[in-house]
């Protein structure tokens, strides 16, 4: 139909009906899907190795306890024993660092503090101190 109500021109109407078959629009069978990955698409993302995540989520909690002031429970953070005590450790500089020179440094501390606390702890791969620290 055309904009005042009245039928499309000739040329239009096959256009219409050209890109309704194209689009697959009233048909009844299904559509197909390619079944190899294009090349251009990586197989997965990378995983992130146990020091960096132990990283982020210790600037993460560092950061969350330093603004509460209160410590909470680690297993509730997702954390480890260790990785508790790493966050301890780290608050306790940032909280130093924010009173002498401000939040800005406090949150660099944090990220090089846990960033190097992690690597350490899991140097060779594992949690050092034992499976259940």
């Amino acid at each position: 139909m055309g904009r005042r109500g009245g039928t499309l021109p000739g040329g239009a109407a096959a256009l219409a009906l050209g890109l309704a078959l194209l689009t697959g629009c009233g048909t009844t069978g299904t559509a197909t899907r390619p079944t190899t990955r294009p090349a251009a698409l990586p197989a997965s993302p990378s995983a992130t190795s146990d020091a960096r995540l132990c990283a982020a989520i210790v600037a993460h909690w560092s950061r969350e306890v330093l603004d509460s002031g209160t410590y909470g429970d680690y297993q509730s953070m997702g954390l480890s024993n260790g990785q508790y005590e790493i966050l301890r450790d780290v608050v306790d500089a940032a909280r130093v660092v924010r009173h002498r020179q401000g939040a800005a440094a406090a949150g660099r501390l944090i990220d090089r503090r846990a960033r190097a606390a992690c690597t350490e702890r899991y140097r060779g791969g594992a949690p050092t101190g034992g499976p259940w620290q």
